[in-house]
Parts: structure tokens; C-alpha cells; sequence
């Protein structure tokens, strides 16, 4: 299976990019990409489709004794998502959960400002608008973008990343007018295995594709 894993980011937007030709040239499209993994691929989706690039900051509310396992996620506009199953199984408190949230509130707001600046929020009102990440395994965090930009009155809401688990794409569907998931092995394990360069996408990266993007 080596063979079908993408060399990095920039590689698997390029290639996600062949299943939203739909959407190419519109004045109605927006990529908007879940920062930071998410920020190299819509960069080049955005590129190849010759509409705009905007981020939609979400953050992982992991359990306070790993991390890495999500609870839930919140996202820019107020968006919070919960994993009830986690929540019961893992026995956090509810004051547990409201420092993690809090802290993570926090760490949001702070992504926003140093990757947007004094820019506003795009208007997505009437639009359609192309959710992207670098994958998605639980899909926590992209539900939680997904209902935070709800309530900004897109006409359309597409989810489109380059590999995912199976069962992920397909409870998004309910959520999302499109779930475009250019990759679904099975089994699955985990996003970085699809990946030979899965290195962490810093902050200044991030900032300086937004800029390309911006100056193209």
C-alpha cells in the first residue's frame, strides 16, 4: 500500500483538488482550512480550484490525562462538539472539562489572531464553502467546524480531505451537504500513516501560504 500514500500535504491537496473540479472558478466558493495540517492542503485545493483561502480555527479538547484522545473540539463562532461516549467512559469531571475547554478557548482565540490578524472573518453568507483538513480519524474535530460555520449562513457546506477513516466520512454525511473523502482505507489506524512526510505544519507556515494566498 505504500504506493498510495501522499509524499506531504502540498501533494495530497494537489490531488484532492482532482475531485472538486465541480467547483473550480465559481464566485460562490470558499476554501476555508482547519489550521494548522489542514492549512498546506487547502492551499493548493484553493490553488488548483482559483478561489479563496481562509482558515477555520478548531480545537481538539483532549482529556487532561492524554491528550490525544479527543473528548470533543470547539470552533470559531462558538461551535462546541462533544463525545458523549468519551465523556462517560472516561470519567472527566465537569469541572475537568470546563479548564481543558476554557484553556483550549484560549489557545483558539490566540490562532485567530496571529494567523488572521486585523481581518476580518470572510462573509460566507450565501456561499458554498469547502471545509478542508489533512484527514480525519474520529472526525471530532471537523463536526465542530462544520456546525460553528453553519450559523454563519453558508448556502452550502462541503468537507473535503484527502484520507479518512470509512465510518467518519459517512457520519458526516448527515452533517455536511458533501463529504468528499478522496481516500478510505481499510483498515485505517491512523491519518499519518498515509502520509511519508506528516512533519508538524508550524505557525509561520501556515501565515505565510495565507499571505500567498492572499497575493495571488
Amino acid at each position: 500500500m505504500i504506493e498510495t500514500r501522499y509524499a506531504d500535504r502540498a501533494d495530497a491537496g494537489r490531488r484532492l483538488a482532482a475531485h472538486l473540479t465541480n467547483y473550480a472558478g465559481r464566485g460562490d466558493v470558499l476554501v476555508l482550512a482547519l489550521p494548522r495540517g489542514g492549512v498546506p492542503v487547502g492551499y493548493e485545493v484553493a490553488r488548483a480550484l482559483d478561489v479563496p483561502l481562509d482558515v477555520f480555527v478548531v480545537r481538539k479538547i483532549g482529556l487532561p490525562w492524554q491528550e490525544e484522545l479527543a473528548v470533543g473540539a470547539i470552533a470559531s463562532g462558538g461551535g462546541v462538539v462533544l463525545n458523549d461516549d468519551v465523556v462517560r467512559i472516561s470519567g472527566i469531571t465537569r469541572d475537568q472539562l470546563d479548564r481543558v475547554t476554557r484553556a483550549e478557548e484560549a489557545e483558539l482565540h490566540r490562532r485567530e489572531e496571529q494567523y488572521r490578524g486585523e481581518r476580518p472573518f470572510p462573509d460566507v453568507n450565501g456561499k458554498t464553502v469547502i471545509l478542508v483538513d489533512d484527514g480525519l480519524a474520529t472526525g471530532a474535530t471537523m463536526r465542530a467546524a462544520v456546525e460553528a460555520l453553519r450559523g454563519e449562513g453558508p448556502a452550502r457546506v462541503i468537507v473535503a480531505v484527502p484520507v479518512a477513516a470509512a465510518e467518519t466520512c459517512q457520519r458526516l454525511q448527515s452533517l455536511a451537504d458533501d463529504v468528499v473523502c478522496a481516500m478510505t482505507p481499510d483498515p485505517f489506524e491512523a491519518v499519518g500513516l498515509w502520509y511519508h512526510d506528516f512533519s508538524q505544519t508550524t505557525d509561520a507556515e501556515v501565515q505565510d501560504l495565507l499571505s500567498r494566498a492572499r497575493a495571488a
